[in-house]
């Protein structure tokens, strides 16, 4: 008798389940956005406090990390000594310590950046 309650719910269960799965899937971690140590002015979108650059409210703000070579890491663009987050950019980077990146990161330049 209770199966007979769920049978009709059940399709809609299992596309629920399928969907869920599959959006849970396609999310990637983007660079946080969040205050960053000051050098030199502060990148695009953010403002000076103090010795930080703190993100602005303005809703366009990207995560951004401090630039450790003349170039940024991919999926990311140079603004002045920072380098922030293209919009398009669906990983999170941090700056390359020694020769090689931590489990489940892999190396763009001086940078390492989250896999997928």
């Amino acid at each position: 008798y209770i199966l007979l309650l769920l049978m009709p719910r059940i399709p809609f269960l299992f596309l629920l389940a399928v969907s869920s799965g599959f959006f849970c899937s396609t999310s990637y971690a983007q660079q946080p956005i969040r205050p960053i140590t000051k050098t030199g002015s502060c990148p695009l979108g953010y403002y000076s406090s103090g010795n930080y650059c703190v993100p602005s409210s303005s809703g366009n703000t990207r995560g951004a990390i401090e630039k450790s070579s003349s170039s940024c890491p991919l999926g990311f663009f140079s603004s002045g000594n920072y380098c922030l987050s293209s919009p398009s950019n669906e990983r999170e980077a941090l700056q390359k310590t020694g020769s090689s990146c931590p489990l489940g990161w892999f190396s763009s330049g001086s940078y390492c950046l989250k896999s997928r």
